[in-house]
């Protein structure tokens, strides 16, 4: 397993039969391990430095990475005050790439635990079934620190020359990556010149081939509140006079949603696709077909002997797609002032709030977008009542540059080594704030946005499952696009 082979020729098949090998002994154990951890991202957990748990999956990562005595390779945790740490490994260079650096990403924090988890799973219980790991984060995205360094073993094996790899695991994603930016100014000297960052948190269109994110949505969130008593009183006696704080939330999101169609109304959350990307769409879309908006599961009833299932707002192929990665959307992801139903008595409630989550076309700039929804939320509130908008930040979204022909020729050699098929291109609805700083400050890198989350692989929801057959392949996919990284400037 470990002989080098004194070639530079990559080989395709070695590295897929050495990487699933280290899959099945020691990566799946790895991950199970890190799932049973509740490391939940700090906007879940403010007491997260008390809990400890983000720093127990961090030292748990970097004890293995150290482990594995990779050549070369250096590590450490590096903290800033009052910041949730980072991991960074750098692997020096073979001499021919000595001048460039990849840069793979990860992170540790997790989503909190949801409802709705099969009887047989919980977030904190993983279990192994049918080539699915179940468990919080084991897809999102704890296995990527793994895969990125058994990718390394894969090349180092061979004895295939590779560039200078650096990896940044931060545990501060789940969010918004507020902590990063100042790490990343920190480290800035060390990430040197970087020709390639391959991201492994991010989805895929199926499990049949390498898919290339090409988009991300940004995002901007926090709570809405309304307020129109300061205590609750009986509903008999005051409703039809004192208004209801939902009726007068409704009629302040009317100003941002049309609630009939879903479409955001102010003009500035909306961007133009480009034409490559509609394009790309296209083809995505009759690849997937229906499955783009099958996939879910959809609430269904029986209706006269006949099932019936909800609908999706579109069931066209490429609007589907384009719906749910550049189209700016609203959703109400959690509420407060409302006691549950089986305390529900009959008064009037003081106050309503909502947790908004506001999606973003990759080309609107999120702070602009924060900035203006907290005016429209605020402004002239109805019956002079009491009308806020807590801001929780934002996160521009991100574009990928123009594509490279040596890394458009080695994502379908990749894919189709491992795959049998050509490579995917397809945009994400979800964030990664991450990919926006590093476009920004590394203009000429290509960007290998890619990641295990396929159909019905639910992240943040219950059921969360990495797909491992999938997550080997693209392991064994990624060694080989670094080994195709010319060795001259990219």
């Amino acid at each position: 397993m470990n002989a080098r082979v004194p070639s530079s020729v990559f080989q395709p098949d070695q590295a897929l039969a050495e990487v699933s090998q280290r899959w099945d002994s020691d990566l799946l154990r790895q991950i199970t391990d890190y799932i049973a951890i509740p490391a939940k991202s700090p906007a879940f957990a403010s007491d997260w430095a008390q809990q400890g748990l983000l720093d127990t999956v961090l030292r748990n990562a970097a004890t293995w990475v150290e482990a594995q005595k990779v050549e070369g390779l250096t590590l450490e945790i590096i903290r800033l005050p009052g910041r949730t740490p980072v991991l960074f490994f750098e692997v020096a260079a073979t001499q021919a790439h000595s001048q460039q650096t990849v840069l793979m990403y990860g992170h540790l924090d997790k989503q909190p635990e949801f409802s709705g988890w099969r009887n047989d799973l919980g977030p904190w219980t993983p279990k192994y079934e049918d080539g699915r790991l179940y468990g919080r984060g084991g897809a999102d995205d704890g296995y990527a620190v793994y895969a990125s360094v058994a990718a390394i073993q894969a090349l180092k094996s061979q004895g295939t020359p590779h560039p200078r790899i650096v990896g940044l695991i931060e545990t501060c994603e789940e969010s918004g990556s507020y902590d990063l930016l100042p790490y990343i100014d920190a480290l800035r000297p060390r990430l040197g010149e970087v020709a390639l960052v391959i991201c492994l948190d991010s989805g895929a269109g199926n499990y049949d081939q390498l898919w290339l994110t090409t988009s991300l949505r940004g995002m901007a969130s926090g709570t809405l509140k309304v307020e129109i008593l300061t205590e609750g009183v009986h509903s008999g006696d005051a409703s039809g006079l004192v208004p209801s704080s939902f009726r007068i939330m409704r009629q302040v999101l009317d100003r941002l949603e049309d609630s009939a169609t879903g479409r955001l109304l102010p003009a500035s959350f909306h961007c133009e696709v480009p034409p490559e990307r509609l394009a790309q769409a296209r083809a995505t879309a009759a690849i997937l077909g229906d499955e783009l908006y099958k996939r879910f599961p959809w609430a269904h009833y029986d209706c006269g002997g006949a099932t019936t299932f909800a609908l999706p707002t579109t069931t066209d192929p490429v609007q589907a797609l384009l719906a749910r990665t550049w189209t700016p959307t609203l959703s109400v992801t959690g509420a407060d002032g409302f006691p549950t139903l089986q305390n529900a008595g009959n008064v009037l409630r003081p106050y309503t709030a909502f947790k908004l989550s506001l999606r973003l076309p990759p080309l609107v700039a999120a702070d602009q977008a924060v900035a203006e929804l907290k005016q429209l939320l605020e402004d002239n509130a109805p019956y002079q009542a009491r009308v806020t908008f807590e801001s929780n930040g934002g996160a521009t979204g991100w574009n990928a540059p123009d594509t490279a022909p040596w890394f458009e020729q080695a994502l379908n050699a990749a894919s189709q080594a491992h795959f049998g098929a050509s490579c995917g291109y397809i945009g994400q609805g979800g964030t990664i704030p991450l990919m926006n700083m590093l476009s920004a400050g590394f203009p000429k890198a290509q960007m290998m946005v890619c990641g295990v989350l396929g159909p019905k692989s639910n992240a943040h929801g219950p059921n969360e499952f990495l797909h491992v057959p999938y997550a080997k392949k693209l392991t064994a996919a990624v060694a080989q696009v670094i080994a195709s990284l010319p060795a001259a400037s990219a």
